[in-house]
């Protein structure tokens, strides 16, 4: 017995001192408001990761981080990556204001973030070492504006803006700017994260005569304004952003939901890679449901993420972090993708609708025309 155990364990310690793990952050909103948001991203994730375990011939092991949805816990975690778990890359935030609070530890210690699904321009701004796989405002706002005016035929909107976050304000923004280009009239109220009650802002879009609502905000909020839209007589149109993108959409809000078209980065039915369709086949297969947006961009940051430490050749951080900006034309889940210099990937926009059995892939806005 004595023999064969001083055999095995010095052939473990080998094995052990051949392979070294890297370690990759992940930073989402696993509790809080927006934690059914960070589920997503995260179930994307480890789909990737079960596909592929290994980079450089090393297995890869996932840190989370909670970041509670909120900008001071998003910093202290991100801290928390770097400096106690050591990690070479962080995957993550969501929300835009989290991931810019996470940014700025991010520059500070020289690792790179790359973020699923933050779309606030001011998240890459005069920054090294963040970037994203998602597109972001200017071309989402845009998108909603070239889709309300050309396709809606629409020339007066009423948009709510939670001042609460940088996300609403920006999509808000580049709205509205792009919508009175093609000379839309714009009102624009005002409400705060976790507010129930909206009838204020209805009626004054009511008696703007709105013919739509935009609700620059995420799933909880615009599932209360269009019910109590909906129960105030309003009859328009009910626009969104990505922020819609949740099942809890549809549970929160029901019927008073259904026909809300929402600008997105990925729908399946969208989706004619074999790339995009292996995808799909082992999202359902290993969760039994379609993926959302936020599943497809976490495996998208993923898979980016490897395909740059692969191309670098190495693990420091440094060096991942210009590869990533050094991506081009990345067969991703949610299509083509490249990140520029600036950090931002160029993408095409989808339009989806709400129906009653789910988000119905609409249109496409090709990211050609919002130049």
């Amino acid at each position: 017995m004595v023999a064969k155990k001083s055999i095995v364990v010095p052939f473990l310690l080998i094995c052990l001192n051949i392979f070294a793990v890297v370690k990759v952050g992940v930073l989402l909103p696993l509790t809080g408001p927006l934690a059914a948001a960070g589920d997503l991203v995260r179930k994307g994730i480890e789909l990737a990761h079960e596909e592929k375990r290994t980079v450089l011939g090393d297995p890869i092991q996932l840190v989370y981080a909670d970041t509670r949805s909120e900008k001071t816990e998003a910093a202290n975690a991100m801290s928390r990556l770097i400096d106690k778990d050591k990690v070479v890359a962080v995957i993550g935030e969501i929300m835009s204001g989290n991931s810019m609070a996470a940014a700025e530890i991010a520059e500070s210690r020289k690792v790179p973030l790359l973020c699923p699904a933050s779309t606030n321009p001011l998240v890459t701004q005069g920054k090294r070492f963040v970037s994203r796989v998602c597109f972001i405002d200017p071309v989402q706002g845009t998108a909603l504006a070239e889709f309300a005016a050309r396709n809606l035929k629409l020339d007066k909107i009423a948009v709510f803006t939670d001042i609460e976050q940088d996300y609403s304000v920006g999509l808000s923004n580049y709205f509205i700017e792009r919508f009175k280009k093609y000379g839309g009239k714009v009102l624009q109220v005002q409400y705060k994260t976790g507010d129930q009650e909206f009838s204020a802002q209805i009626s004054q879009a009511i008696a703007f005569g709105s013919q739509a609502i935009l609700i620059a905000g995420y799933y909880n909020e615009i599932a209360l304004v269009a019910q109590q839209a909906r129960s105030l007589g309003f009859k328009g149109a009910i626009l969104a952003g990505d922020g819609a993108n949740a099942p809890d959409l549809i549970k929160i809000g029901g019927s008073a939901v259904e026909g809300l078209y929402f600008s997105d980065h990925y729908h399946p039915d969208a989706a004619k890679t074999s790339t995009a369709k292996k995808f799909v086949s082992l999202y359902e297969k290993k969760y039994g449901e379609k993926p959302s947006t936020l599943s497809a961009l976490g495996y998208d940051a993923y898979m980016i993420l490897l395909k740059a430490i692969e191309n670098a050749k190495s693990t420091d951080p440094e060096k991942i972090a210009l590869a990533v900006r050094q991506i081009t034309n990345f067969d991703g889940v949610t299509g083509l993708i490249s990140i520029g210099k600036d950090g931002n990937a160029t993408k095409d926009v989808v339009i989806l609708v709400v129906k009653s059995d789910g988000m119905k892939f609409f249109s496409k806005v090709s990211s050609l025309s919002l130049k």
